[in-house]
């Protein structure tokens, strides 16, 4: 089933080139109410049409469909709490002003370490990442949350610390095959190529973002990728990280991603206990910046892209690459959207929060209307 003025919406945008293609679904109640697939999955070096199963680099949304998720289950297990102290179990965190950051912090962006850099620029072996985090100053500003790629890098490896595996491997285990996921992974398999989407032409944004704000960082030859970025990673620095990180990496279907939503609602988890879904929906920060909860923005942050009409515990997350998942507890509705907008795209590329907005008030309205 389709939701007509969320097709328009689509067609509309890819018309105007925000990105070449498009996959929603709308859910309510653990059924979906309506999914379809627009456009182009991939423009160069082939034409490939988007399909409702088309893979997806779902960027940022690994921190809290992955890192999050494989946290709450520790958490159940009593292998982790919020109030642990990161330096117990990666020491490059037991510096001064390092050594006071807890799990809690890392996962509702409130440690203060900064937003992101170029940790491929930075060290010349993935293993010094961690030490490298630690040795940058935390962020010297009043906002309570600084949202961050080094928070969720972080937290992948304390994370493959407590389980004693790589973290492609703890989500295979603990999700992955629980949850008969056959089209989600990290470092998607070859054969899998052309039913994935495509995204930038080598790194040009993260090489320009260096150039501007890191002049001092040599560029090493090789540094940038710089062919169609086409079943492997966008992120440069999970990338580095051999496609798999705490922060981004994550390929998956729009199907699969609303099995993942489900493990975040009480009512449908099988992985997590009630009690530690409840971490989804609080505000660890209230009165700060943005409202966050463990792995999630929470609606009630001033310009979400929630739009206006999903319920103040609402919760979700957003991809570079142009991916978006909310869901809204009180109503029992999951609403997502995969894009591939970096995709033969040239700089700068289309921010999409207006169109993300849009995409869920037509989506309510619909649903209110049909329920």
């Amino acid at each position: 089933m389709m939701i007509d003025s969320v097709s328009e919406l689509l067609l509309e945008r890819i018309a105007a080139g925000d990105f070449p293609s498009a996959v929603y679904l709308v859910a309510e109640k653990g059924e979906v109410k309506a999914a379809e697939a627009f456009g182009r999955a991939v423009i160069e070096p082939e034409v490939i049409d988007a399909r409702p199963d088309t893979i997806y680099d779902l960027a940022s949304l690994t921190k809290p469909l992955i890192t999050g998720l494989l946290s709450a289950i520790l958490i159940d297990r009593g292998e982790i709490s919020l109030d642990d102290h990161v330096s117990d179990l990666l020491l490059d965190f037991s510096a001064p002003d390092k050594n006071e950051i807890t799990v809690g912090q890392l996962l509702t962006h409130t440690s203060k370490l900064a937003a992101w850099l170029p940790l491929y620029l930075c060290v010349d072996d993935p293993e010094e990442i961690i030490a490298e985090i630690a040795r940058t100053p935390l962020r010297d500003t009043p906002d309570a949350v600084t949202y961050s790629d080094l928070n969720y890098i972080a937290l992948g490896r304390l994370i493959e610390r407590i389980t004693g595996a790589g973290l492609d491997d703890a989500a295979i285990e603990m999700i992955f095959e629980p949850l008969g996921l056959n089209r989600t992974f990290y470092c998607p398999p070859s054969i899998y190529r052309r039913a994935t989407a495509a995204s930038e032409i080598g790194n040009r944004f993260e090489q320009q973002t260096c150039e501007k704000d890191f002049p001092h960082l040599a560029i090493r030859p090789g540094a940038f990728r710089g062919d169609v970025i086409w079943g492997e990673v966008h992120d440069g620095n999970a990338h580095f990280m051999g496609g798999v990180a705490g922060h981004a990496g994550l390929f998956s279907t729009v199907d699969n991603v609303f099995r993942l939503a489900h493990q975040f609602l009480p009512q449908y988890s099988t992985l997590v206990s009630a009690e530690t879904c409840e971490l989804f929906t609080r505000n660890f920060s209230p009165g700060g910046n943005e409202h966050r909860s463990i792995g999630f923005q929470l609606a009630s942050t001033p310009e979400s892209t929630a739009g206006v009409n999903m319920s103040p515990a609402s919760f979700g997350h957003l991809g570079f690459t142009g991916t978006s998942l909310w869901v809204d507890p009180t109503a029992e509705r999951v609403f997502i959207l995969l894009t591939n907008r970096t995709h033969c795209h040239p700089l700068p590329f289309i921010l999409l929060n207006s169109v993300r907005r849009r995409f869920h008030d037509l989506a309510i309205a619909w649903l209110d209307a049909n329920s």
